[in-house]
């Protein structure tokens, strides 16, 4: 470990021998930081497809329990984890909908749609809610349809 001999620091009763360097006090409060963030964990995975961090903008719009037909405002929400059967997200309000299409941009100005079931909600500490669902069907997103 490198240390830092400072001969101005006071006799606190701390070994000035083996103080630790900036970068080394940095790197020591990132790593703590990084292992509450991402604890290993105790139990095994109850879910059986993989989640990918997905941090991306995603657009959300309102359709009706049986179709496709947008029936409100698209919102703007917080991706969180993408698997291949759904979506996680954050968001500001309460979504008053159950069935949404998630809109994804994916390359050039060009969207993917996807008709999701939300099945779940919570509201977090600081003041967001997070949600999630199960992807059920490739849908035209509304979102190209704007241009």
């Amino acid at each position: 470990m490198n240390t830092l001999v400072n001969e101005s620091l006071p006799d606190l009763g701390v070994d000035q021998e083996n103080v630790p360097l900036p970068e080394e006090n940095v790197r020591t409060h990132v790593c703590g930081l990084l292992t509450s963030l991402y604890p290993r964990p105790e139990t095994t995975e109850r879910r059986s497809q993989r989640r990918y961090p997905f941090p991306y903008l995603v657009q959300l719009t309102p359709v009706g329990e049986e179709g496709t037909e947008p029936i409100g405002e698209t919102v703007v929400v917080v991706g969180k984890h993408l698997s291949e059967r759904g979506l996680g997200f954050y968001h500001l309000k309460p979504l008053p909908y159950r069935r949404m299409i998630v809109s994804i941009e994916v390359s050039n100005g060009s969207w993917v749609g996807f008709l999701i079931d939300l099945t779940w909600c919570r509201f977090t500490k600081q003041g967001w809610y997070e949600s999630g669902g199960r992807f059920l069907e490739v849908v035209p997103s509304p979102v190209s349809n704007k241009d």
